[in-house]
């Protein structure tokens, strides 16, 4: 890239960040440091403010970033992401966001607290939560590197290396000193500078192809080096059981997998009521399916306006798909319209990124703080020390935001998207049915909890560090050698049906009877939320 996409993209960079760190300092200057104004901004946002807001920390890197790029070099098949996260929303309404906000206080394992004995199941909900945020992260990392990399000419490891530092620094800056209310309002700042651009590029590709976006689809196809296969299953996720598993297991992550995330979950207490909660849902619904539809056009755009190989040639993973793409559509590399375009995409999507890793390391940040520290400290003590658990939160803030880093730093070559499923695998496994479980079971037990969630995290986590995405191929994390057992890549189809096994199996031989009393008290104040904080 040339010298004026480099400063007119690094000025973009930089206002965003100005912004942003404003916004933090004036909401730390106007807090009163409380546990509930750190974790959930004092549960003062509207409906409207908690939908977009949500709508920014779900539409990630993966979606801006990943899921174009794999649209672009597997077609129909990439499609599956773009589809997969927007059922997904379906889950989280109907089943999830009411119950929860009603449940809850602050985190996930405050639902599960609600009617079993609190410290094993915090203990259990916090390790699952830190470990679905840590890989999360990772995509997040891996997508800021990719980004800055072709900025700056698009073979710089050392500019991905330290981008990814950079990025790690700032959230842990954005979560320490604001907290949520000003997690909250970068988030929407940046949903609404997503939706625009999105917008903006979806029509500009549309008018390329005069509005036809059949013409759109077979100039894709054309350009794809696969022809009309490109726009038929099978491309990625095709040829062998292996690869047709591994498409349902990755489908049912993804549809399964945003019920569990825990910064969405956290999102929820932020609003006054559970009807607040779900009108933020329909809110949100509204953004991010418009959203996907865009990142849809923006694929097969970029195949047939950049062309698959140009694409891989720049990013093996496909991750520089949308801002190649903005770089043709402005007029090409040295123009006036190109250098604007992509400076305006790749600050977009830079501020997509920085918004994502701050709501991330908030929801990881407070169950450390929330559930881990503040259980194994309060063990014998009558109560909560809540100005205690923030300074805690902002110490593991700092810690979260270093192994992310260090994982970034690992896992640059992969695709966001593929990581973030990941990401929804794990907490399809061990979030989801421990959730489900304590929302819906009467007979559900303590030791079914713990059993559930541990029975779904370690056999997901042990799954891919066996699977060819850390080792036997060539885009492994270590190419070199070969300890892979587990064919698939995404583990969802084995360790999501071992989850909800293992907390069935943890209930029926539990000797600890469940309490009636409190299952009552759980149900009628999630169906109700009466006594709802």
């Amino acid at each position: 890239m040339n010298g004026d996409h480099q400063a007119l993209a690094l000025l973009l960079f930089s206002a965003f960040i100005a912004v942003t760190l404003a916004i933090t300092t004036w909401v730390s200057r106007n807090r009163h440091g409380s546990a509930e104004e750190f974790y959930v901004g004092g549960r003062l946002f509207s409906p409207m403010e908690n939908g977009f807001a949500i709508a920014g920390d779900y539409m990630s890197a993966a979606s801006f970033l990943g899921i174009s790029g794999l649209i672009a070099l597997y077609g129909y098949d990439g499609m599956l992401y773009s589809v997969g996260f927007l059922v997904a929303w379906l889950v989280v309404l109907l089943l999830v966001a009411e119950l929860v906000r009603n449940c809850g206080r602050f985190t996930l394992a405050d639902v599960l607290a609600a009617r079993m004995r609190e410290r094993p199941v915090r203990i259990a909900a916090g390790t699952s939560s830190v470990t679905v945020c840590v890989l999360y992260l990772v995509a997040q990392m891996v997508g800021a590197g990719s980004l800055v990399a072709l900025l700056l000419g698009g073979t710089s490891a050392a500019a991905r290396s330290w981008t990814v530092v950079g990025v790690g620094a700032l959230m842990v800056i954005y979560v320490s000193l604001g907290g949520m209310r000003a997690t909250t309002w970068i988030q929407i700042v940046k949903a609404v500078l997503l939706m625009a651009g999105a917008i903006a590029m979806t029509v500009m590709v549309l008018m390329r192809f005069h509005g036809d976006f059949g013409r759109l689809l077979n100039s894709a196809a054309a350009r794809s080096g696969q022809g009309m296969d490109f726009l038929a299953p099978g491309l990625r996720y095709g040829g062998d059981w292996t690869a047709s598993l591994d498409f349902i297991s990755l489908g049912l992550a993804l549809v399964l997998g945003t019920a569990g995330l825990p910064h969405i979950l956290s999102r929820f207490y932020t609003v006054p009521t559970a009807r607040a909660a779900r009108r933020s849902v329909v809110w949100s619904i509204g953004l991010i399916g418009s959203f996907y539809l865009m990142t849809i056009v923006l694929g097969f755009g970029a195949a047939a306006v950049v062309g698959t190989e140009e694409v891989r040639a720049s990013n093996a993973a496909g991750n520089t798909a949308v801002p190649l793409l903005a770089l043709d559509l402005g007029g090409g590399a040295g123009s006036t319209g190109g250098t604007v375009l992509f400076a305006v995409v790749a600050a977009v999507a830079f501020a997509t990124i920085l918004a994502v890793v701050a709501g991330i390391t908030l929801a990881s940040s407070a169950s450390v703080a929330h559930d881990l520290y503040a259980t194994l400290r309060s063990r014998g003590q009558s109560g909560r020390q809540p100005y205690g658990e923030v300074a805690v939160a902002r110490v593991a803030a700092v810690c979260i935001g270093a192994v992310a880093i260090a994982l970034g730093l690992l896992a640059r070559d992969l695709n966001v998207a593929f990581l973030v499923g990941l990401a929804f695998a794990v907490a399809a496994s061990a979030n989801l049915p421990v959730l489900l479980y304590s929302l819906f079971w009467r007979n559900f037990t303590t030791r079914g909890a713990v059993w559930s969630v541990y029975g779904g995290l370690v056999p997901a986590v042990l799954l891919v560090v066996l699977s060819p995405v850390v080792s036997g191929s060539e885009q492994s994390l270590f190419p070199g050698v070969d300890f892979h057992v587990f064919p698939l890549e995404n583990p969802g189809l084995v360790s999501i049906p071992l989850g909800f096994l293992a907390g069935w199996i943890g209930t029926v031989v539990s000797s600890e009877p469940p309490d009636p009393a409190k299952h009552a008290e759980t149900e009628v104040r999630a169906l109700t939320g009466a006594g709802a904080v």
